[in-house]
Protein backbone atom coordinates (compact mmCIF):
# COMPACT_ATOMS: atom_id res chain seq x y z
CA UNK A 1 0.00 0.00 0.00
CA UNK A 2 1.37 3.39 -0.98
CA UNK A 3 1.92 6.17 1.61
CA UNK A 4 -0.96 8.16 0.13
CA UNK A 5 -3.36 5.24 0.43
CA UNK A 6 -2.25 4.58 4.00
CA UNK A 7 -2.97 8.21 4.84
CA UNK A 8 -6.42 7.94 3.25
CA UNK A 9 -7.14 4.86 5.37
CA UNK A 10 -6.05 6.77 8.49
CA UNK A 11 -8.27 9.76 7.68
CA UNK A 12 -11.31 7.60 7.03
CA UNK A 13 -10.74 5.55 10.20
CA UNK A 14 -10.47 8.66 12.37
CA UNK A 15 -13.52 10.13 10.65
CA UNK A 16 -15.54 7.01 11.40
CA UNK A 17 -14.53 7.12 15.07
CA UNK A 18 -15.37 10.82 15.26
CA UNK A 19 -18.82 10.15 13.80
CA UNK A 20 -19.42 7.41 16.34
CA UNK A 21 -18.33 9.79 19.13
CA UNK A 22 -20.82 12.41 17.94
CA UNK A 23 -23.65 9.86 17.95
CA UNK A 24 -22.72 8.52 21.40
CA UNK A 25 -25.68 9.04 23.79
CA UNK A 26 -23.79 10.84 26.54
CA UNK A 27 -26.89 11.20 28.72
CA UNK A 28 -26.90 7.43 29.28
CA UNK A 29 -23.31 7.26 30.53
CA UNK A 30 -23.96 7.80 34.29
CA UNK A 31 -26.62 5.07 34.35
CA UNK A 32 -24.34 2.71 32.44
CA UNK A 33 -21.55 3.34 34.94
CA UNK A 34 -23.85 2.43 37.83
CA UNK A 35 -24.85 -0.81 36.12
CA UNK A 36 -21.27 -1.92 35.43
CA UNK A 37 -20.21 -1.73 39.05
CA UNK A 38 -16.51 -2.62 39.59
CA UNK A 39 -15.95 -2.82 35.83
CA UNK A 40 -17.03 0.79 35.32
CA UNK A 41 -13.50 2.27 35.51
CA UNK A 42 -12.25 -0.24 32.93
CA UNK A 43 -15.10 0.63 30.59
CA UNK A 44 -14.49 4.33 31.23
CA UNK A 45 -10.85 4.00 30.23
CA UNK A 46 -11.77 2.10 27.06
CA UNK A 47 -14.46 4.56 25.98
CA UNK A 48 -12.38 7.60 26.93
CA UNK A 49 -9.36 6.34 25.02
CA UNK A 50 -11.51 5.69 21.95
CA UNK A 51 -12.84 9.25 22.13
CA UNK A 52 -9.30 10.65 22.28
CA UNK A 53 -8.30 8.54 19.29
CA UNK A 54 -11.31 10.07 17.50
CA UNK A 55 -9.82 13.54 18.21
CA UNK A 56 -12.27 14.51 20.95
CA UNK A 57 -10.55 17.05 23.27
CA UNK A 58 -9.05 15.55 26.40
CA UNK A 59 -10.20 18.17 28.91
CA UNK A 60 -13.93 17.27 29.07
CA UNK A 61 -13.12 13.55 29.12
CA UNK A 62 -10.75 13.96 32.08
CA UNK A 63 -13.27 16.12 33.91
CA UNK A 64 -15.91 13.45 33.30
CA UNK A 65 -13.61 10.89 34.95
CA UNK A 66 -13.57 12.97 38.13
CA UNK A 67 -17.30 13.54 37.88
CA UNK A 68 -18.06 9.82 37.57
CA UNK A 69 -15.37 8.22 39.73
CA UNK A 70 -14.22 10.89 42.18
CA UNK A 71 -10.90 12.69 42.45
CA UNK A 72 -8.49 9.81 43.18
CA UNK A 73 -9.92 7.05 40.97
CA UNK A 74 -10.90 9.62 38.37
CA UNK A 75 -7.30 10.84 38.12
CA UNK A 76 -6.07 7.27 37.66
CA UNK A 77 -8.64 6.65 34.93
CA UNK A 78 -7.90 9.96 33.21
CA UNK A 79 -4.18 9.18 33.10
CA UNK A 80 -4.73 5.57 32.04
CA UNK A 81 -7.01 6.44 29.12
CA UNK A 82 -4.62 9.19 28.05
CA UNK A 83 -1.71 6.73 27.94
CA UNK A 84 -3.77 4.13 26.07
CA UNK A 85 -4.85 6.71 23.48
CA UNK A 86 -1.30 8.01 23.21
CA UNK A 87 -0.06 4.50 22.47
CA UNK A 88 -2.73 3.79 19.85
CA UNK A 89 -2.37 7.11 18.01
CA UNK A 90 1.43 6.84 18.02
CA UNK A 91 1.37 3.32 16.57
CA UNK A 92 -1.18 4.23 13.91
CA UNK A 93 0.67 7.41 12.98
CA UNK A 94 3.97 5.57 12.61
CA UNK A 95 2.52 2.75 10.51
CA UNK A 96 0.16 4.74 8.30
CA UNK A 97 1.36 8.34 8.31
CA UNK A 98 5.15 8.63 8.53
CA UNK A 99 6.07 7.98 4.89
CA UNK A 100 3.34 10.32 3.65
CA UNK A 101 4.35 13.16 6.00
CA UNK A 102 8.02 12.87 5.06
CA UNK A 103 7.19 13.14 1.38
CA UNK A 104 4.63 15.93 1.79
CA UNK A 105 6.35 18.17 4.38
CA UNK A 106 9.96 17.95 3.17
CA UNK A 107 12.55 20.16 4.84
CA UNK A 108 10.14 21.76 7.30
CA UNK A 109 9.38 18.37 8.79
CA UNK A 110 13.10 17.56 8.89
CA UNK A 111 13.76 20.69 10.95
CA UNK A 112 10.98 19.73 13.35
CA UNK A 113 12.42 16.24 13.70
CA UNK A 114 15.85 17.66 14.51
CA UNK A 115 14.26 19.64 17.34
CA UNK A 116 12.46 16.54 18.59
CA UNK A 117 15.66 14.50 18.47
CA UNK A 118 17.60 17.17 20.33
CA UNK A 119 15.07 17.75 23.11
CA UNK A 120 13.86 14.15 23.42
CA UNK A 121 11.53 13.71 26.39
CA UNK A 122 11.11 17.45 26.88
CA UNK A 123 9.99 17.94 23.28
CA UNK A 124 7.10 15.58 23.89
CA UNK A 125 6.30 16.84 27.38
CA UNK A 126 6.22 20.48 26.29
CA UNK A 127 3.59 19.88 23.62
CA UNK A 128 1.58 17.50 25.79
CA UNK A 129 1.50 20.05 28.61
CA UNK A 130 -0.33 22.61 26.50
CA UNK A 131 -4.12 22.39 27.04
CA UNK A 132 -4.76 23.28 23.41
CA UNK A 133 -5.52 21.17 20.36
CA UNK A 134 -6.83 17.62 20.10
CA UNK A 135 -4.83 15.23 22.27
CA UNK A 136 -5.09 12.45 19.70
CA UNK A 137 -3.79 14.62 16.87
CA UNK A 138 -0.52 15.14 18.77
CA UNK A 139 -0.15 11.38 19.08
CA UNK A 140 -0.60 10.88 15.34
CA UNK A 141 1.93 13.64 14.63
CA UNK A 142 4.56 12.21 16.96
CA UNK A 143 3.97 8.77 15.48
CA UNK A 144 4.79 10.22 12.07
CA UNK A 145 8.01 11.73 13.45
CA UNK A 146 11.32 10.09 14.32
CA UNK A 147 10.84 10.45 18.08
CA UNK A 148 12.02 7.46 20.07
CA UNK A 149 9.32 5.36 21.69
CA UNK A 150 10.96 5.74 25.11
CA UNK A 151 11.04 9.54 24.88
CA UNK A 152 7.46 9.66 23.66
CA UNK A 153 6.14 7.42 26.42
CA UNK A 154 7.99 9.15 29.25
CA UNK A 155 7.26 12.65 27.93
CA UNK A 156 3.56 11.84 27.66
CA UNK A 157 3.48 10.43 31.19
CA UNK A 158 5.43 13.39 32.57
CA UNK A 159 3.08 15.97 31.11
CA UNK A 160 -0.11 13.94 31.35
CA UNK A 161 -0.02 13.30 35.08
CA UNK A 162 -0.48 16.91 36.30
CA UNK A 163 -3.36 17.60 33.92
CA UNK A 164 -5.07 14.28 34.74
CA UNK A 165 -5.01 15.13 38.44
CA UNK A 166 -6.18 18.70 37.84
CA UNK A 167 -9.16 17.89 35.64
CA UNK A 168 -10.23 14.91 37.75
CA UNK A 169 -10.24 17.10 40.84
CA UNK A 170 -12.29 19.72 39.02
CA UNK A 171 -14.77 17.06 37.89
CA UNK A 172 -15.04 15.69 41.41
CA UNK A 173 -15.71 19.18 42.73
CA UNK A 174 -18.45 19.68 40.16
CA UNK A 175 -20.01 16.31 40.96
CA UNK A 176 -19.95 17.03 44.66
CA UNK A 177 -21.61 20.40 44.15
CA UNK A 178 -18.72 21.95 45.99
CA UNK A 179 -16.23 24.66 45.25
CA UNK A 180 -12.97 23.78 43.54
CA UNK A 181 -9.95 24.61 45.66
CA UNK A 182 -7.26 26.82 44.11
CA UNK A 183 -4.90 23.89 44.78
CA UNK A 184 -6.52 22.01 41.91
CA UNK A 185 -4.79 24.40 39.54
CA UNK A 186 -1.31 23.60 40.87
CA UNK A 187 -0.75 20.48 38.73
CA UNK A 188 -1.88 22.32 35.60
CA UNK A 189 0.43 25.23 36.45
CA UNK A 190 3.30 22.73 36.71
CA UNK A 191 2.51 21.46 33.24
CA UNK A 192 2.45 24.95 31.77
CA UNK A 193 5.72 25.76 33.54
CA UNK A 194 7.27 22.72 31.89
CA UNK A 195 6.22 23.99 28.45
CA UNK A 196 7.74 27.41 29.21
CA UNK A 197 11.03 25.84 30.33
CA UNK A 198 11.33 23.88 27.09
CA UNK A 199 10.50 26.96 25.03
CA UNK A 200 13.28 28.90 26.79
CA UNK A 201 15.73 26.02 26.26
CA UNK A 202 14.91 25.90 22.57
CA UNK A 203 15.35 29.65 22.18
CA UNK A 204 18.71 29.62 23.95
CA UNK A 205 19.88 26.71 21.82
CA UNK A 206 18.89 28.60 18.67
CA UNK A 207 20.66 31.76 19.85
CA UNK A 208 23.77 29.77 20.73
CA UNK A 209 23.90 28.26 17.27
CA UNK A 210 23.40 31.65 15.65
CA UNK A 211 26.09 33.25 17.79
CA UNK A 212 28.52 30.45 17.09
CA UNK A 213 28.62 30.73 13.30
CA UNK A 214 32.12 30.63 11.88
CA UNK A 215 33.43 33.02 9.21
CA UNK A 216 32.89 30.60 6.34
CA UNK A 217 29.25 30.18 7.27
CA UNK A 218 28.73 33.93 7.52
CA UNK A 219 30.39 34.48 4.17
CA UNK A 220 28.21 31.84 2.60
CA UNK A 221 25.10 33.41 4.07
CA UNK A 222 26.16 36.86 2.85
CA UNK A 223 26.43 35.56 -0.69
CA UNK A 224 23.03 33.93 -0.63
CA UNK A 225 20.66 35.18 -3.29
CA UNK A 226 17.79 35.32 -0.86
CA UNK A 227 17.64 38.49 1.24
CA UNK A 228 15.47 39.31 4.21
CA UNK A 229 14.23 42.87 4.60
CA UNK A 230 12.69 44.27 7.73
Amino acid sequence: MTPTRRMIVLVFAVGALATAAILLPLETVPAAVDQLGPLAPVAGVAVGAALLVALVPRTPISIACGLLFGAALGAVCALALAMVAATVTFAVGRVLGRDFVIRAAGQRWQRLERWITREGVLAVAAVRALPLGPYGLVGYAYGASNVRVRDYAFGTLLAGTPSAVTYAMLGAAIGGAGEASPLTLVPLACGLLLAIVVAIRTRRHTEARTGGLDSSTVASAAGDTVSIRV
